[in-house]
């Protein structure tokens, strides 16, 4: 049962680098990006290529980053400089990467169960478990990002990108290239939510072609969750939430697992999840008003 409540915390943070870009796109930008669902595989199929090629598994986590980046500038560009709106721009791209991921990988999906990854070099370097392994590196990953972005965004390029979000006629009459900061803070989304898949796709030992399926929907519950629990007063608050609701996910999906929910039931569940974490507002509002009459 430890084993399994680890491994579960550590799934958690892992999924929880793809819940902060995703919450920089959504929350911060308050742009609709469906991008990730593009972006997420792409970096699994970008660091499992350079990996079975005989490359650097601590470069492939770079690199799919780098792929992040690329894909979400294109989304950036396609949104701000051709008027196409956020959530077309984001499917097409999406739907792009689709083809470039098969041509990258050169099939359907790469095993990595015979190559060494960032995990098992992680295990022989401090003699630690392979679980301990699983652990530690997203922890640590998780913190370092989350301290970079709570840096970046107080800076006046970051503050810029937040104030956009939040008020974007504002900001161009304050003379801010506004363009610039949403393709900015794309690409920055878009490059956690790759990294995110170089990671996991390294820890799951393959990559496919299939496997951003649903991304959004995880990322969003992640963010939803964590906001419902914790609330928002503040952007390390906002953070701090989002790493929380990615783990309390995977604890809930975990649970319902082992209660005998069948695995095909999951995306349902997590649906249904999401639905009623953006319904709580609402609910409080009702109950409150109840309460005051």
């Amino acid at each position: 049962m430890f084993d399994l409540a680890v491994s579960t915390v550590a799934q958690g943070l892992m999924w929880s680098i793809l819940a902060l870009g995703v919450f920089l796109s959504f929350r911060v930008l308050d742009v609709p990006d469906m991008t990730c669902e593009g972006s997420f595989p792409l970096g699994g199929a970008i660091a499992a290529t350079l990996i079975a090629a005989g490359g650097s598994p601590w470069l492939s986590l770079i690199a799919g980053a780098a792929g992040g980046i690329v894909a979400g500038t294109v989304s950036g560009i396609l949104y701000t400089k051709l008027k196409i709106p956020a959530i077309l721009a984001g499917i097409l791209t999406m739907i792009a990467l689709y083809s470039i991921n098969l041509h990258i990988m050169g099939k359907a999906n790469i095993s990595l169960l015979r190559t060494d990854t960032v995990f098992t070099l992680t295990q022989k370097a401090l003699g630690i478990s392979q679980g301990a392994a699983a652990f530690l590196l997203p922890a640590v990953l998780v913190v370092a990002l989350g301290l970079a972005t709570y840096w970046f965004f107080g800076t006046e390029i970051g503050m810029c990108i937040r104030a956009t979000g939040f008020n974007v006629q504002m900001m161009r009459a304050q003379g801010v290239n506004t363009d610039t900061m949403i393709i900015v803070g794309l690409f920055i989304s878009n490059a956690f939510i790759g990294l995110c898949g170089a990671v996991v796709a390294q820890n799951n030992g393959f990559a496919d072609v299939g496997m951003g399926i649903g991304t959004i929907v995880i990322g969003l519950a992640s963010v939803i969750i964590g906001e419902v629990i914790l609330g928002v007063n503040s952007f390390k608050a906002s953070l701090f939430a989002v790493v929380l609701g990615s783990v309390l996910y995977r604890i809930v999906i975990a649970v319902v697992l082992f209660m005998g929910m069948p695995p095909n039931d999951l995306k349902l569940f997590t649906a249904v999840l999401v639905m009623i974490a953006l319904a709580m507002p609402m609910i409080k509002e009702n109950l409150n008003l109840g309460k005051a009459a």
